[in-house]
């Protein structure tokens, strides 16, 4: 037993006398220990952040792109427009309801005289494109005719190639007893019968074509030819046929002559030897 008295409690261990102060004071049962609140098992993390907060940080502060300003624009823009549009209509009808009655009968009596103007000008129109419409139809029909009488005369005239229902007269003279006078006979007794289209042998037929004797042959308009002679005719068989055979016709003073005629119809004849077109020397139109 020693001779100091140590209270227990108070006697200091030397290894606490060797730490630092700090260490000392984190020590279980220092000041420091007892007054440090407890730390839970979520101490230290961000607290978690509402739904609402959520809302108001994505609706402010507003974010606007390019394409909502400009619908926005065009939004305005057209209720903008609406606006003035209604206030003028209230206006008019504001104007029309406080005017007088006599005010009220002059703008009715302006409306129908201008009703009637306009009406006036659609039947002039209406007028002026019939006539148009008819003009146009009587000038194409004038057209039509023109091109269909060119072409009859074109066939008269020997200038256009012709073709259609006729005969074919082929006289074939070996002894050279036929003449010009008897080709002629020929040509004239067809023409007569109704024939619209002559050639012989390759030479075209026409109103002023002549037939001269040559040696060796016949001239028409010019051109020799010589037998057989070969006619190409357009016309009513049955009516070109028989004015040839007729007694003492064409056939049988062909025969006559030693000459050995046939006649053939056929359904489609085709005149094809051409005439150049002459243009007159004094002759003119009289039309204006």
């Amino acid at each position: 037993m020693s001779g100091k008295d140590e209270t227990p409690g108070t006697h200091e261990s030397p290894l606490r006398k060797a730490l630092p102060a700090e260490v000392s004071a984190r020590a279980p049962g220092g000041a420091e220990d007892a007054a440090a609140p407890e730390v839970g098992p979520e101490q230290g993390k961000p607290a978690a952040v509402t739904g609402r907060q959520r809302l108001v940080k994505g609706l402010w502060p507003p974010r606007v792109s390019r394409a909502q300003l400009i619908v926005a624009l065009l939004l305005f823009g057209l209720g903008f427009g609406l606006a003035v549009q209604v206030a003028s209509n209230s206006d008019s009808d504001g104007a029309l309801r406080g005017a007088r009655q006599e005010d009220l009968v002059r703008i009715l009596d302006e409306l129908d005289d201008r009703t009637q103007r306009l009406e006036e000008e659609k039947q002039g129109l209406e007028d002026q494109r019939t006539e148009l419409e008819n003009s146009s139809d009587q000038a194409e029909e004038a057209r039509k005719q023109t091109v269909e009488k060119e072409k009859q005369l074109g066939i008269l005239a020997g200038t256009v190639a012709a073709q259609g229902p006729g005969i074919t007269l082929v006289i074939d003279d070996e002894k050279g007893t036929v003449e010009s006078d008897m080709l002629l006979d020929a040509v004239q007794e067809l023409r007569a019968a109704g024939a619209e289209a002559i050639q012989v042998n390759g030479v075209r037929i026409v109103a002023g074509t002549y037939l001269t004797d040559v040696s060796g042959g016949v001239a028409v308009d010019g051109n020799k030819i010589s037998s057989p002679y070969r006619f190409k005719v357009i016309g009513k068989s049955q009516d070109l046929e028989p004015a040839l055979n007729i007694p003492g016709g064409v056939v049988q003073t062909l025969e006559k002559e030693q000459a050995t005629v046939t006649v053939e119809r056929s359904d489609k004849i085709v005149v094809d030897a051409l005439r150049p077109a002459k243009q007159p020397d004094y002759a003119r139109s009289s039309s204006q």
